[in-house]
């Protein structure tokens, strides 16, 4: 059937979405009973008997139905919890209809394939196959809204360019009067000052919207680049089910918990887990998690808790499967093993840890007889399989009567991350968002003590400090740089640190890839990102900066290193309190301490109860206005050295001159505001400790 006349084109998208809800929300409901979560699935069965009603596939509406009804008795404040039978005939229910479903996405068989009806309505509907999936939509309009977002910042372009070719009329009359000789030399000079002044107006304004459009871009970028990771969340579904299955079959009451579900990887890698990992959930159930009066007697919960992980450790992933059970019989393994000869014939007894290497090699298991789940020996072997494939690891921990733990680490191809943009050394950095606990300014004082001592003061007590430039330079010359002027405090399972960063440079989206074989890096990198330019920009491994900042405080203090002087603070002199805000925070984002005056007669009085590198002051004030705070500081021996910038709406070549004239070394205008110009003079000017 062609495909706009295929009826069903946009219902199977829909009942897939709402089949995954249904999944998720019995689940859901079987751990935390109560009114919402059976609100929300009558909810969603509603719409999908609906739909399905519409385009009348009769067998999905029923099922539908069929689950509502048990629900219905449920809904209210006061209902009590669902009976076992309730919840089983739930999930029965949801796995036909999810059966239903996948029918339906089977492509159709060929023409030349004969299928009797008879026989086809005989065969029942394979269950479903837990398969990653992505979500088809959300991603997809996040990423279109950016686009249209971006789209809208073209606009300035498409004015700018009149602008230009207005300006470029202007310019040719005035080489023309130049050339003739006409027009009198003052108006001249006029028209050449208004020129100018338009023109770089104009330049500044091309140049923000094309910074603008370069970060939108960089972040449809990192949008698109995601399209092909998946929310390793998509798994944790499947693994649910699996406990509970287990645990039904068991009679065992089981929670299934799920951490780290916001961390993104290749379908390719979550596929192969997902398989394995079914097999160490059901493990953890039937030879873990002991029966109700067992666990009441050691005085743990009735119920067992079974805790899947997923958490990021530099370029590799680790999937943890905990469980709060009697953890693995190691004299049962060791009597299995003895049995089927896996000991070497006059060995001594084997140690815990030669014990459940044998377990990974599949063959043993202690169960007294073959189950639905268990007793085949299968499921450790599985894991070690799935590892091979990703050239990975499993390792297995074992506490008896506290529980066992099943790791399985593999390196990821690409892996989706938020990052803090850093500078150090001249070199821009990214380091995983969520790994930052906190992002402190330093004076200059506070950097040089803590580059001496490698430690920092933060919420209390003393964390161990480093400087990002000696980690990332290690063994070479750093480059020149305004100096540290802010912490990055990292919280790893190693413990707290800090960083030092010359600055912060904001937050962006970005896909992380491995560094090629032949590129050799420091150990605190992990992977590499590439920019809206094309660039590589290098992603910081959190382990490997805890390994160095703690090597280097189990080694002691470090002497001083030879750094570029650290600039002075800087005075920031403006009536307005939005313009001062907003200027500090300009200046404190790039580094800089800043210390704020409301009137040139309040900052005349800091200027001289305090050092500075440089004033920033604001033309019309009541009182004492910029140019005269100029002037005065300019006849002031002891506060001449320092420069000064003047910041203000007027914008005429005569206020330009009167400024300098007063003794400014550089003059911005509001109206053309750019906060690099800005930065550019201040690093120019700022006078150093």
């Amino acid at each position: 059937m062609a495909e706009g006349k295929d009826p069903l084109r946009y219902f199977r998208v829909e009942a897939r979405e709402l089949v995954d809800q249904i999944s998720a929300g019995v689940l859901d409901l079987d751990q935390r009973p109560g009114p919402e979560p059976v609100a929300m699935l009558l909810r969603v069965a509603h719409t999908l008997k609906g739909a399905a009603r519409v385009v009348k596939q009769k067998e999905i509406a029923d099922h539908a139905h069929a689950f509502e009804e048990i629900l219905v008795p449920h809904r209210g404040d006061d209902a009590g919890p669902l009976a076992a039978e309730e919840m089983r005939e739930l999930l029965r229910l949801n796995d036909a209809i999810a059966a239903c479903v996948t029918v339906m996405e089977k492509p159709a068989p060929a023409p030349d394939k004969k299928v009797e009806p008879a026989k086809a309505q005989e065969k029942a509907p394979e269950p479903r196959r837990e398969e990653v999936v992505k979500p088809p939509t959300a991603d997809l309009d996040e990423l279109l809204d950016a686009i249209g977002e971006t789209n809208t910042r073209m606009a300035p372009l498409r004015v700018g360019c009149s602008t230009v070719e207005r300006l470029h009329r202007s310019a040719e009359n005035l080489a023309d009067q130049l050339r003739v000789g006409r027009g009198n030399a003052a108006a001249t000079r006029a028209a050449a000052e208004r020129l100018a002044a338009e023109l770089g107006s104009a330049g500044r304004r091309f140049t923000d919207s094309v910074d603008q459009i370069e970060r939108e871009l960089e972040d449809v970028r990192a949008r698109a680049e995601g399209l092909r990771l998946v929310p390793v969340s998509s798994v944790f579904t499947t693994l649910r089910r699996a406990v509970r299955d287990a645990a039904d079959a068991e009679g065992k009451r089981v929670r299934f918990e799920a951490r780290g579900t916001g961390i993104r990887m290749g379908a390719h890698l979550l596929g192969p887990v997902s398989g394995g990992f079914l097999h160490v959930v059901r493990n953890a159930v039937v030879h873990g998690i002991e029966p109700e009066q067992e666990r009441v007697a050691a005085g743990k919960p009735a119920e067992g808790t079974i805790t899947v992980e997923v958490e990021r450790r530099g370029r590799f992933a680790m999937f943890r499967c905990i469980d709060d059970g009697r953890g693995f019989d190691l004299d049962a393994l060791r009597r299995t093993a003895e049995d089927r000869g896996l000991l070497a014939a006059g060995s001594g007894p084997p140690d815990s840890e030669s014990l459940l290497g044998l377990v990974l090699h599949g063959g043993i298991s202690t169960a007294p007889a073959v189950t639905e789940v268990s007793g085949r020996g299968i499921g450790m072997d599985a894991v070690r399989e799935v590892a091979v494939q990703l050239q990975g690891e499993v390792k297995v921990h074992s506490t008896p009567g506290l529980g066992a733990t099943v790791e399985l680490i593999f390196p990821l191809a690409l892996l989706a991350m938020t990052g803090l943009n850093v500078e150090a050394g001249g070199t821009v950095a990214t380091l995983p968002l969520d790994v930052v606990r906190a992002c402190v300014r330093l004076s200059p004082e506070e950097a040089a003590a803590a580059a001496v001592s490698g430690r920092i003061v933060y919420d209390g007590s003393a964390a161990p400090f480093l400087p990002l430039a000696e980690a990332l330079y290690t063994g070479s010359t750093v480059p020149d740089t305004p100096g540290i002027g802010a912490a990055v405090v990292v919280n790893t399972t190693g413990g707290t640190f800090a960083i030092g960063v010359d600055r912060l440079a904001g937050t962006s989206g970005l896909v992380a890839r491995p560094l090629p074989e032949l590129a050799p890096a420091s150990a605190v990198v992990s992977s590499v990102s590439v920019d809206a330019d094309g660039n590589p920009r290098l992603v910081l491994d959190p382990q490997g900066l805890a390994d160095e900042v703690f090597r280097g405080h189990q080694a002691g203090a470090r002497p001083a290193a030879a750094t570029v002087a650290a600039p002075l603070p800087i005075l920031v002199v403006d009536d307005s309190l939005t313009t001062r805000m907003l200027e500090r925070s300009i200046l404190e984002s790039a580094g800089y301490e800043v210390d704020l005056a409301a009137s040139g007669e309040e900052g005349l009085e800091k200027a001289r109860a305090r050092r500075y590198g440089l004033f920033l002051t604001d033309i019309d004030m009541p009182g004492i206005d910029g140019f005269t705070f100029v002037e005065r500081t300019r006849a002031d021996p002891k506060l001449a050295v320092v420069p000064a910038i003047l910041v203000s709406s007027r914008a005429s070549a005569a206020d330009r001159d009167r400024g300098r004239d007063a003794g400014a070394s550089a003059y911005v205008v509001k109206g053309e505001f750019d906060q690099e110009l800005l930065l550019g003079h201040i690093r120019r000017l700022v006078v150093r400790s």
